[in-house]
């Protein structure tokens, strides 16, 4: 069983090029297929030349579990991840619809909600990503090397401001 690591998906979605490695990378990882409808990370790709890969959040209440009914879904205390029961699971998709950011899919074949897991702490979507807009870091270090993005973009809006 895998312990809580403080580890979280830090996506950087200015990095991300569209490529699905990390869709096919999920999928070949949990279904033994490349099959990007069957993974649990979804790139949204704009006309602009915009990416955003998508998974769960794995949040701290999350709304998909409050949604859930028979308690298919669970909060595990040990790993903090929302994980789903799948025998408890009626197919109501009541938790695709209360996840705020979509991130809950469901699988017709399996008759199940599809949702990130993190790869039991090695996410396959980070590992195969080649341009890194999909880590898998430490919660503080992900916060800090946020927080210095944000910063360079701040000062280098000043900077075009003032020219």
């Amino acid at each position: 069983m895998m312990e809580k690591t403080e580890n979280l998906l830090l996506i950087t979605p200015e990095r991300c090029i569209g490529c699905g490695t990390c869709e096919l990378a999920c999928s070949i990882g949990h279904e033994g297929e490349f099959r990007p409808a069957v993974s649990r990370i979804t790139v949204h790709r704009f006309e602009a030349g915009v990416n955003i890969p998508m998974t769960c959040l794995q949040c701290d209440k999350p709304a998909c579990v409050a949604a859930c009914t028979t308690g298919a879904l669970e909060k595990d205390t040990v790993t903090g991840l929302v994980n789903v029961n799948v025998p408890k699971c009626i197919g109501c998709r009541m938790c695709m619809m209360a996840c705020p950011f979509g991130n809950v899919l469901y699988s017709m074949e399996e008759k199940q909600p599809l949702k990130c897991d993190q790869c039991s702490g090695k996410p396959m979507c980070a590992e195969f990503c080649p341009t890194n807009a999909i880590e898998y870091l430490p919660a503080e270090t992900a916060t800090i090397q946020r927080k210095k993005a944000f910063s360079a973009k701040i000062a280098a809006g000043i900077a075009e401001v003032e020219i």
